[in-house]
C-alpha cells in the first residue's frame, strides 16, 4: 500500500481488551497509528473508535487488509468502515431561494477548506444560477410541483448517480424529500435549519420568535431521515439575543450561525469523523488532520 492516511470507524458492543486487540492488529500489519479516539456509551454498552493510520512502508494491499480485519471484526461484532483518503468525495448542493449557505460552502470549497469536489448545484428555482456561474460549478434547474414531485426526484437521483455523488448537502432546499429518496442516500444527506424547531415550524420563524421574545437563536445540521428535521444531529450552535433584536436582525444572526454550523457538519462528514448510531451521530473532534 502506498503512503496514505487510512481511517477506520468502528462500532461494537463494549468489551474488555478492544483497544489492545485493535491497535495490536494494526501494529502487526506495519501501520503507524496517528490518532486513536474512542468513546464508550455506558448506557447502551456500545464502543466507538476512530483510528487514523499512516500506511507508509506497509506491504499489505487494501483487499488483504480488509479481509484480515474482517477476521478480527466478525467475532467481536464490529460494524466498521474504512477510508483510504486517496480520493475526494463528490458533493452535490441542493438549494431553493436562499443564498447564504450556498455562497459560504462554495467559497470554502474554492479556498480548499472543504476537501471535496463540488460537482453540481441542483435547484427547484433558477434564481441562484449566477452564483454557480461565479464559482464555475454546473447548475441544474429542476422545477417541481406537487404533481411532478416524483418525476423531479427521479431526475435528481439520476443526476446524482451519473456523477457518483457521495454527499448531498441541502443548503436550504425547501422541498420535503420522499422516503425512497432519503433511504437511497441513507446517512449521505445533510440538512440545515434554524434551531427553533419544533417550536416555530413553517414560514417566518424569526418573526414568530421575535413575537415570543426568544433569548437564544441558533441552527442545527443533521442527517436527513424519513422523520422531518429529526435525523441524527451533527452540529449545533446558538447565540444570545435581546429584546432589542428585530425580525430582520434575528434573521441575519441566524443566517451567520447556519453558515458555520453547516460548514462544520459537512467538514466532519468529509473527514470521516462521524459514526451514526440509531438516531445519534457520534462526532469525533479533529485530531491533527
Amino acid at each position: 500500500m502506498k503512503s496514505q492516511v487510512v481511517t477506520f470507524l468502528i462500532k461494537c458492543p463494549d468489551q474488555k481488551g478492544l483497544v489492545a486487540k485493535i491497535t495490536s492488529f494494526f501494529y502487526d500489519k506495519g501501520f503507524n497509528i496517528l490518532s486513536c479516539q474512542q468513546y464508550v456509551n455506558s448506557i447502551e454498552d456500545t464502543y466507538f473508535m476512530r483510528i487514523r493510520l499512516n500506511a507508509d512502508g506497509t506491504e499489505i494491499s487494501k483487499k488483504e487488509l480488509e479481509k484480515s480485519f474482517l477476521e478480527l471484526a466478525t467475532p467481536l461484532e464490529f460494524n466498521w468502515s474504512v477510508n483510504y483518503g486517496d480520493k475526494k468525495q463528490n458533493v452535490a448542493i441542493m438549494v431553493s431561494h436562499t443564498s447564504h449557505n450556498l455562497y459560504d460552502l462554495l467559497e470554502r470549497y474554492k479556498e480548499g477548506r472543504l476537501d471535496c469536489n463540488v460537482k453540481m448545484i441542483i435547484s427547484n428555482h433558477d434564481k441562484l444560477r449566477h452564483i454557480a456561474d461565479m464559482f464555475d460549478v454546473p447548475y441544474h434547474y429542476l422545477p417541481v410541483t406537487k404533481e411532478t414531485k416524483l418525476q423531479q426526484e427521479t431526475q435528481v437521483r439520476n443526476l446524482l448517480d451519473a456523477n457518483a455523488i457521495d454527499l448531498v448537502v441541502m443548503a436550504r432546499y425547501m422541498q420535503i424529500l420522499s422516503s425512497d429518496f432519503i433511504n437511497y442516500f441513507k446517512d449521505k444527506i445533510i440538512n440545515i435549519h434554524h434551531s427553533f424547531l419544533p417550536a416555530f415550524q413553517g414560514a417566518n420563524p424569526y418573526k414568530r420568535a421575535y413575537e415570543r421574545g426568544v433569548k437564544l437563536i441558533g441552527a442545527t445540521a443533521h442527517y436527513a431521515t424519513e422523520d422531518l428535521d429529526e435525523g441524527p444531529i451533527i452540529e449545533q450552535d446558538v447565540k444570545p439575543v435581546t429584546h432589542e433584536s428585530t425580525p430582520t436582525t434575528l434573521k441575519r444572526i441566524g443566517a451567520d450561525i447556519e453558515k458555520l454550523v453547516l460548514a462544520r457538519a459537512v467538514k466532519n462528514h468529509l473527514n470521516n469523523q462521524i459514526i451514526v448510531s440509531g438516531n445519534r451521530a457520534i462526532v469525533f473532534p479533529e485530531a491533527g488532520e
